[in-house]
């Protein structure tokens, strides 16, 4: 049976990339696509998303559902020092979008179908969030139906890629963060920048995928990703946030996780956005978060080139 998945994005270089893993993968059943204000502004991301699912030519086969357009309680912050104005590295700036989203509100359809197929749904979240948050809000017994939530963001045993304490996702918006956390979701699972930054796309990973439109794709979108991540990292490589998340979907056993109990703070002048771990017990509080600890790069790898060339 394939894995029922709504995918929730706010579609930069590596949600693109989680988008093409899994439609190429043929093992999940994209229930659908929402987008989320975040790399990009929520107009950006819709559109970028309709053109992946372009180049994929599964446009008419997916719903994509615009949701948020801001945070909960801030203002914007976008990310184009990373992800390009245009969110795609500059990829496909020339092409004409032809898949429309569909009309809606992204967390009216996350209830609408996680009830219709309680227990079968699993959300795999690559953006800030605030589109789940919003469901919660409205309707909190949600919970108790989703099957699992996946989300990228945060992380616990290193800096941060945004401060030097928060992950981009969790200071974006870490009131959003902050309710899913709190909801009591029974399959929770983060991953952080402790496993997402051992997994990196490099030069020979893209020369592997061959010739084809999507690889074409993928060389172009991360080409000035790589260089920006060797000016700061000393390595020339794309950390693949999102696509992992996705590859969490389609495999566990490609990561090591841990039950702890985790908060995000939102109210520190240093520390806001930065996910809390309490590895020690030292609160006393019931575990709440699948924390990613490690993760087989290699297997990673193996699925996704295997997955992209198929």
């Amino acid at each position: 049976m394939k894995h029922k998945i709504i995918l929730d994005v706010d579609t930069g270089i590596d949600d693109a990339l989680g988008i093409i893993l899994a439609v190429k993968s043929g093992e999940m059943d994209l229930i659908g696509i929402t987008t989320v204000n975040g790399n990009v502004s929520l107009g950006k991301a819709t559109e970028n998303t309709c053109k992946i699912l372009d180049l994929l030519q599964v446009g008419e086969q997916i719903p994509l559902v615009p949701g948020a357009s801001q945070p909960l309680l801030r203002t914007v912050f976008f990310e184009h020092r990373v992800h390009g104005e245009d969110g795609l590295g500059g990829a496909l700036r020339e092409a004409t979008v032809v898949t429309q989203p569909t009309k809606g509100f992204a967390p009216d359809f996350i209830i609408e179908n996680v009830l219709a197929q309680s227990g079968e749904v699993t959300l795999v979240m690559t953006g800030p969030l605030t589109n789940l948050a919003l469901a919660v809000r409205k309707c909190p017994e949600l919970v108790h139906h989703v099957k699992e939530v996946i989300f990228m963001g945060g992380v616990v045993r290193e800096h941060g890629n945004v401060t030097p304490t928060a992950e981009y996702n969790m200071y974006v918006d870490p009131e959003a963060a902050k309710v899913v956390l709190h909801a009591g979701f029974p399959e929770l699972t983060m991953v952080g920048l402790d496993v997402t930054r051992k997994v990196l796309l490099n030069e020979d990973h893209i020369r592997e995928l061959g010739d084809t439109s999507i690889a074409r794709y993928v060389k172009q979108s991360t080409s000035d990703y790589l260089e920006r991540y060797f000016e700061r990292n000393g390595v020339r490589a794309c950390a693949m946030h999102d696509p992992l998340a996705v590859g969490v979907a389609l495999n566990r056993n490609l990561v090591t996780t841990q039950k702890l109990y985790v908060d995000v703070e939102t109210r520190s002048e240093l520390c806001d956005g930065q996910t809390v771990c309490d590895f020690q017990n030292r609160w006393g509080k019931e575990p709440n978060v699948n924390v990613c600890l490690a993760v087989d790069a290699e297997a990673f790898f193996e699925r996704f080139i295997r997955a992209l060339k198929a």
